[in-house]
């Protein structure tokens, strides 16, 4: 069987558990959990427990991120602080860091915090939909490790860096977006070289200037820096890449220069040695209270009703459907609730091992059958 099913309820206490035997506390381990499988949930398997291993188990036993995270709080005034994550459980650190800004939002109308030495915080559009659960206008962003080629370079210099909004509405879901400031982001690299799949032409950037295909080897070159995303809009500025440019730009300002974090070449992970050392990555969420404006129940409304008139507009001929940002994340989660988190071949593999290896022998997985 090439892809099964697990149920959310069996991967959540797994990968809680997992967690917890690799020393992430377990009030952090809940937390680490939820914000991993809020991605599979959402049918961003890119983000999922696709990156269980990879992305945090096996840099917690390389040493580049520390399961037990000390929140230092640097710097704080009644709307606004500096924390420092030391290197601890990204999730947890965005967590805490968005239930401050919101906090700071209702008492004083907004809050931001700016966090350092952070590691991975999975999508950042939980963080964005915290907000917006809360009545707030949520922000958020990450910078993260070179990937972008600036336009009209091919060195990789930028992260992915997703700039990410969340608004509360008066249908079932929260307006959403939550995208790399990219073509397309590293994860989804990861995901089509786990399953086989060449990367789409125009995607990435070779040094000669040209576009590369091969999954494997452009994760490759991405890390020895010979091969870089396009930022979003393309190369050069026919289709306007500059705009995803400036974008991209404008998280990594906001995720270094308020917190003095690290920032461009300085997030590569590696010394130098070449050897693995922590990523040191900068985060910032910003809460917007809608109370304090004309009323949660007002922008609600007022937002349902933008974004109905917008699906509601005329379609492009053989299309079946307008969709507003948020909408098709809504409409995984109804198609998957009852069937659990789809999981390949490849991690599958990888979900036996990691049980195999800690002796959580009462976890028998469907796929197995």
């Amino acid at each position: 069987m090439d892809k099964a099913y697990v149920s959310f309820e069996v991967v959540t206490e797994f990968v809680t558990e997992v967690f917890v035997a690799y020393g992430i506390p377990e009030d952090d381990a809940k937390i680490c959990a939820d914000v991993l499988i809020a991605s599979d949930k959402k049918g961003i398997d890119s983000h999922g427990v696709n990156r269980f291993k990879p992305i945090y188990l096996d840099r917690i036993k390389a040493g580049i991120q520390k399961p037990v995270t000390e929140y230092e709080i640097i710097r704080e005034t009644p709307t606004t602080a500096v924390v420092d994550g030391h290197d601890g459980m990204g999730q947890v650190i965005g967590f805490k860091s968005m239930t401050m800004a919101i906090e700071k939002a209702k008492k004083f109308g907004m809050g931001m915090v700016a966090a350092r030495n952070s590691t991975h915080y999975g999508i950042a559009g939980y963080y964005a939909e915290m907000a917006a659960k809360a009545g707030c206008i949520g922000i958020t962003g990450t910078n993260a490790r070179p990937s972008i080629a600036p336009t009209f370079g091919v060195e990789n210099m930028l992260g992915t860096n997703p700039l990410t909004f969340g608004f509360p509405t008066d249908e079932p879901f929260p307006f959403l977006l939550d995208c790399a400031t990219s073509i397309t982001q590293r994860g989804k690299i990861e995901y089509f070289a786990r399953v086989g799949k060449d990367t789409p032409a125009g995607m990435v950037i070779g040094r000669d200037g040209g576009t590369m295909t091969d999954s494997d080897q452009i994760l490759e070159d991405l890390v020895g820096g010979k091969a870089a995303l396009a930022p979003l809009g393309g190369i050069g500025e026919e289709l306007a890449g500059y705009k995803g440019y400036g974008y991209a730009t404008v998280v990594e300002i906001l995720s270094a220069a308020l917190q003095q974090g690290n920032f461009l070449r300085m997030l590569t992970g590696l010394g130098e040695q070449g050897e693995k050392v922590p990523f040191h990555l900068g985060l910032f969420f910003i809460a917007i209270d809608t109370e304090a404006f004309m009323g949660l129940e007002s922008f609600k409304e007022t937002t349902g009703q933008i974004l109905r008139d917008l699906r509601g507009s005329m379609k492009a001929p053989g299309s079946e459907a307008i969709f507003s940002a948020g909408e098709k994340e809504y409409n995984h989660w109804l198609d998957r609730k009852d069937k659990g988190v789809p999981v390949n071949e490849a991690v599958q593999k990888e979900l036996i091992g990691i049980r195999d290896e800690l002796g959580l022998h009462k976890y028998t997985f469907s796929f197995e059958d």
